[in-house]
């Protein structure tokens, strides 16, 4: 892992999520630059670029998880 002092960011890779269109999708060991302190992440345009390719395109994943869903006001 690579520190940038001046940004407090690590350089490290994680696991990306997003829900489109009632799918969600789970993208493992994506490059990202992390914020130390705050947990946020930053990803650069041709990483962002290659999610939208995964998530849009036709792949196979590795693996299939099952995940439940909760209602928080249930």
């Amino acid at each position: 892992m690579k520190t940038h002092d001046k940004e407090r960011l690590v350089e490290q890779t994680v696991t990306y999520t997003l829900e489109m269109d009632g799918q969600l999708y789970v993208i493992e060991n994506v490059p990202a630059r992390v914020n130390a302190e705050t947990g946020e992440q930053l990803f650069a345009p041709e990483t962002v670029s290659r999610l939208q390719q995964i998530v849009r395109g036709q792949a196979k994943p590795v693996r299939v998880i099952e995940t439940p869903v909760y209602d928080f006001a249930a």
